[in-house]
């Protein structure tokens, strides 16, 4: 991946004028002067900020403490509902990589003899949470916000599975 040092290519055309000094008046007085900016400087910055923004989500998630102390049993059906539950109980976001594991788990039951049943009767709410958790801290703690860049550029509803925790950076 390229810096963002590289200069963009500029090209300015003006109107006629009888000496170099006037054409440089002329340039910036003109609204409508014709520019022209080199597409991969574009994408390049595009996924320079999204590679930016990766890294802050990643710093910032690997702060919050997954939490230790768990009393309650919480009674689910599906694992996004069994996450949501947590986010609300705990006053935490989860980790974009656990919103993603949560939606594939819950959809690799469609289509199953046990697809109706509430996923607590199959498996015990205290053993689900601490599933979740587990996987929460890893994604924390071990994610490469190069790999979360990857990610994100790949799919252009990424922002679905991020819960709100950070103010936009400014680009």
């Amino acid at each position: 991946m390229m810096n963002r040092a590289m200069l963009e290519q500029v090209e300015v055309s003006s109107g006629d004028s009888s000496s170099p000094a006037d054409d440089d008046v002329e340039e910036c007085k003109q609204p409508n002067a014709d520019y022209s900016v080199d597409q991969t400087t574009k994408e390049l910055t595009s996924e320079d900020w999204l590679l930016r923004r990766a890294q802050a989500y990643q710093e910032y998630m690997n702060l919050i403490p997954v939490p230790t102390l768990r009393g309650s049993l919480i009674p689910f059906t599906s694992w996004i509902g069994l996450g949501q539950s947590l986010k609300q109980l705990y006053g935490q976001p989860l980790h974009y990589l656990t919103n993603v594991c949560l939606k594939q788990w819950d959809q690799s039951r469609i289509g199953g003899k046990d697809e109706q049943i509430p996923l607590d009767t199959i498996i015990h709410p205290s053993k689900a949470e601490a599933s979740i958790w587990l996987m929460e801290e890893i994604h924390r703690l071990t994610t490469s916000h190069h790999h979360l860049a990857e990610l994100w550029l790949a799919d252009p509803m990424h922002h679905a599975f991020i819960d709100p925790i950070i103010p936009k950076l400014r680009a």
